[in-house]
């Protein structure tokens, strides 16, 4: 009899992961009829594919400098201008999308990683392991996450590598909490129980079955997760604690406009605009994203 009820489990299990596939196939389904939601990735992977393509769609550099071209205006030539050193702000501003979308990314998954697995087993585990967790995640969220992030990258110093740090690293506690509380809710699910049924231990449950099925808030967050990193990284460049020159980033762009604002408002306007248009992007996908994964919505 045990055995045929294993057997019975491991089916159950099974046939949750072809649900699972099935969901997400739903997902896609839902999300294509979003026009905001497609309009917001095509953005995004345009700018993808200018920040990979940077080195052909602005061959000449980004730190070519010449002072007799200093503070142009937008025109045929420079269709965005020159900076105060006299680089083509269009050049800057693509080779910037590059660092600005690593920074995102790479920060968002530092992030997803250790808030994902920090939540996962305070919910899977709950007792003193939850609370300590918890109370630590508790703590950080206390910390203005900018304020946090500008502590991180104060002691560790500037650089491409520390910013991403200290942005993934103020962000865990949020992935933390939705990961905990999806695990709450899938803990006591049958395929849980028919996994451990058939000897699986506790590592195997949460990494092969638990955090699968929890990933669809992480998307979500995620998205709009990359863009509150971008502008953080922007923040921090701008306060002089991000890249430092001559590194393309767009708040390191904005930081140099600014002096210039009143008399070459260009300087601003145009690393702005990217900045703008990449957050309209991911926004408008996170939304489309959660629109698409929202359980009152199956029905319609």
């Amino acid at each position: 009899m045990s055995t045929k009820s294993e057997v019975k489990k491991a089916k159950m299990a099974a046939k949750q992961k072809d649900r699972s596939a099935s969901e997400w196939a739903e997902v896609w389904r839902r999300l294509k009829k979003n026009r905001m939601a497609m309009v917001g990735l095509v953005i995004l992977i345009l700018l993808i594919l200018m920040a990979i393509f940077a080195d052909v769609l602005a061959p000449a550099g980004f730190n070519d400098q010449s002072i007799p071209r200093r503070n142009k205006a937008p025109s045929s030539e420079y269709w965005m201008g020159t900076d105060n050193f006299g680089r083509s702000i269009l050049d800057r501003a693509i080779h910037g999308s590059r660092v600005s979308l690593v920074i995102g990314i790479i920060s968002v998954s530092i992030a997803v990683v250790f808030g994902g697995l920090l939540g996962a087993i305070a919910g899977y585990f709950g007792g003193k392991v939850d609370n300590i967790i918890m109370r630590i995640m508790d703590v950080l969220l206390a910390i203005p996450s900018i304020l946090l992030a500008i502590s991180i990258v104060a002691a560790l110093g500037n650089g491409l590598f520390n910013v991403m740090i200290a942005v993934g690293i103020s962000s865990i506690p949020g992935y933390a909490r939705i990961v905990r509380a999806s695990v709450l809710s899938l803990k006591g699910q049958e395929f849980v129980d028919a996994a451990r049924a058939i000897g699986a231990g506790n590592g195997r449950i949460i990494f092969k079955h638990i955090i699968p099925n929890s990933l669809a808030p992480v998307f979500v967050q995620g998205t709009l997760g990359v863009a509150t990193a971008i502008l953080s990284a922007a923040g921090l460049s701008f306060i002089g604690l991000g890249l430092m020159p001559p590194n393309p980033e767009w708040g390191a762009m904005l930081a140099v406009g600014r002096h210039h604002v009143r008399d070459h408002g260009h300087m601003t306007l145009f690393p702005g605009l990217f900045i703008m248009l990449t957050i309209l992007a991911l926004n408008l996908l996170g939304d489309g994203l959660r629109d698409a994964l929202d359980p009152k919505l199956k029905s319609g």
